[in-house]
């Protein structure tokens, strides 16, 4: 049965209880807000552009981006046009930091590089302790472990003594990735087999002991000196040319008996000695006689009659001998003034005043003095049978100190010149060469006697590329694998014999003095030796500088008779320099790979810094090999012109007793690396 709807009756609210009216502003006002920021978002998108960013990496990277509103998007950005901040990391690199700007194009693409990290770098070798060097600059001895090495493309060079040196190239990977090498050096010598008859003979390598016969020994490459020494034999010498890991058997040699051996001396000492008419030195000396025959031995001075007798030693014979020789007088009248004037002869006083006396026929040192005069020194050589007259006027102080010859001088470039005097030092007679007896004495040091009467200016350092570029502006003394031979006080090398006698020239005219040498187009073509200007030393004022101490005894090399020396005494081949040189003074160390800056060693005693070492040097003297005739050569000075020119002293590249002996000599013309120069001139 269907509900009957019912009808009800209507009936308004009260206006209170009605609900308010809706409010449209604030709907107005969101709506606004969301336009605002749709617009935004579309203006953003409207003008963003997009940038992709791309790293080079073997490794996983991880990039970021700051600096204003961006909105990622896969690979790539959308950002507005402006600076912006981007970073990388990756394992194996530097962390990177880049400032990029991003324009009004709507595509960008920025390409990062991101730096390796070094690498870690091993070695070891055999033998160990090798010196390791990665582009010319030492990194460390062997073995090392995980050195940090720039990536990219090395020369390596390995470096050990008495081997020889290793170098490949080395590409380091870097991004700390390891890498190691096991490298194994090929010895630089070879095996030298030695036997004797008899056996047990001392074996002398460059004079240095290496055992007794029969002997393999252990020589290095190069030229070497081989030298057997046994009581009662002769001293055996062979020169051998060694090559790496080449062995060579010198067979067995048979000794002969010794000589006979005199210690001969004379009174007075300093006489020429000749035997069978070949000049053997000055007494005293130690004579070496063949035996079994007899012999011419002479004995002979200026002043003193001639000594010839008969010699003849058995084999092995050893004695001494003592030759007196007789006095030949002559008459010297002098003649002094003032008359109160003390005369001095030798040292000796003979009176007061003008005299005659009888003196030996040889040269005699004069003084004479008297209480505010200046003193008179000079030497007379009396003749016999014929009377001299040697007259002598003192001066006063002041006539004296207006001709007094400056002890020390100084050039227009700062070189300092000291002042020698080998005949007022009693010493100016002397020999030049070596003994045969002398281990590493070579063919052209032949004994022969000389006597300095001229005083001589001599540099007391050699010339430096500072000073030689003030010559010649564009002069490059060059470098040796890597190390340089041309910085300012280095001393100069790399320059011919005419370019030194040149620079002597360029300098006497600049300081307006006569020329010493006489050039025609360019060209040295002789000299004048009265001239003062400058010049090379002469060989004998070189050796005379360098070997004659105060005691009138020729020293054998600059630290004195013994080899080697004990401690850096000369710039030589020394431990440093192996790489370089290739041959080395075994334990010496100086600190210098190549030349060092002049005057860097002691001076000697008479003030010279480096006549043996460092570089060698050009003298005045053409080269020649002097006849041993026993006569004596006064201020000798050399030919006019030759073909080559002496070279003396030792160098930087030099190890051997030999080169490294104060009488060695060498010869030449062109430039070397090892040879320079120092200048000279008379005093009058």
């Amino acid at each position: 049965m269907s509900e009957k709807i019912q009808a009800f009756t209507f009936e308004p609210l009260n206006s209170a209880d009605a609900p308010p009216p809706a409010k449209g502003k604030p709907i107005r006002w969101a709506a606004l807000g969301i336009s605002v920021v749709f617009l935004a978002i579309m203006a953003f998108l409207l003008t963003a552009k997009s940038l992709q960013i791309k790293v080079e990496s073997v490794s996983p990277v991880e990039v970021g981006l700051s600096g204003g509103l961006l909105l990622p998007f896969g690979d790539r950005y959308l950002l507005r046009p402006g600076e912006y901040t981007a970073t990388a990391k990756a394992s194996g690199y530097h962390d990177l930091q880049a400032q990029i700007v991003v324009t009004d194009k709507d595509s960008q693409i920025v390409q990062l590089m991101l730096q390796p990290l070094p690498g870690k770098l091993s070695i070891s070798s055999a033998p160990a302790g090798a010196r390791v060097l990665l582009d010319s600059e030492f990194l460390a001895e062997t073995p090392f472990v995980d050195l940090a090495v720039e990536p990219g493309e090395h020369h390596l060079e390995i470096h050990a003594p008495r081997y020889l040196p290793l170098q490949q190239e080395l590409a380091v990977t870097g991004r700390e990735v390891q890498q190691k090498l096991d490298l194994t050096l090929e010895p630089a010598w070879a095996e030298i087999t030695i036997d004797t008859t008899p056996a047990g003979a001392t074996i002398l390598v460059d004079g240095e002991d290496a055992g007794t016969t029969p002997a393999v020994v252990e020589v290095l490459r190069g030229e070497a000196q081989i030298m057997l020494k046994k009581d009662t034999f002769a001293s055996y010498v062979q020169d051998i040319t060694v090559v790496p890991q080449v062995p060579q058997n010198l067979g067995t040699i048979k000794l002969t008996a010794a000589a006979g051996v005199v210690e001969l001396s004379s009174a007075p000492s300093g006489a020429n000695v000749t035997l069978d008419g070949e000049f053997q030195g000055q007494t005293p000396l130690t004579l070496e006689v063949t035996p079994g025959r007899s012999h011419r031995l002479a004995v002979f001075r200026a002043g003193y009659k001639r000594h010839a007798s008969n010699l003849e030693m058995a084999a092995g014979e050893t004695a001494s001998r003592t030759i007196k020789l007789s006095a030949m007088l002559g008459d010297v009248k002098f003649s002094i003034s003032p008359s109160n004037a003390s005369l001095k002869i030798n040292g000796q006083t003979h009176g007061t005043g003008s005299r005659t006396l009888s003196l030996p026929a040889v040269s005699q040192s004069v003084e004479v003095s008297l209480d505010g005069y200046a003193t008179v020194r000079q030497r007379v050589t009396p003749r016999q049978g014929l009377q001299q007259v040697v007259n002598i006027t003192l001066q006063t102080a002041r006539e004296a100190q207006l001709a007094r010859i400056k002890p020390e001088i100084t050039t227009s470039m700062g070189q300092t010149l000291l002042l020698f005097s080998p005949a007022e030092s009693g010493h100016g007679d002397f020999t030049l060469g070596a003994s045969r007896r002398e281990p590493g004495r070579r063919a052209n040091e032949v004994l022969h006697p000389v006597s300095l009467t001229r005083m001589f200016y001599i540099q007391t350092t050699e010339v430096s590329n500072a000073q030689f570029r003030l010559f010649q502006s564009d002069h490059n003394s060059g470098q040796i694998e890597g190390n340089s031979l041309n910085r300012e006080h280095q001393p100069v090398v790399q320059i011919s014999w005419q370019q030194a006698a040149q620079y002597c020239n360029w300098l006497s005219k600049r300081e307006g003095l006569p020329q010493f040498y006489r050039e025609s187009k360019g060209i040295v073509i002789g000299h004048t030796p009265s001239a003062t200007g400058y010049r090379l030393p002469t060989e004998a004022e070189w050796a005379w500088t360098a070997r004659m101490d105060s005691g009138g005894t020729l020293k054998k090399f600059p630290w004195g008779d013994e080899f080697p020396p004990t401690s850096a005494v000369e710039n030589y081949a020394d431990n440093t320099s192996a790489y370089v040189t290739g041959r080395i003074l075994d334990g010496y160390t100086d600190g210098n790979v190549v030349s060092a800056t002049v005057a860097s060693f002691p001076p000697s005693g008479k003030g010279m810094y480096d006549m043996g070492g460092n570089v060698a040097e050009w003298v005045h003297d053409v080269y020649s090999i002097p006849a041993a005739n026993g006569t004596i050569e006064v201020d000798p000075i050399g030919g006019q012109n030759g073909d080559n020119y002496v070279i003396r002293g030792a160098s930087w590249t030099q190890s051997k007793i030999g080169d490294l002996r104060l009488s060695h000599r060498d010869y030449g013309q062109a430039g070397q690396d090892n040879v320079g120069f120092r200048i000279a001139r008379y005093a009058e």
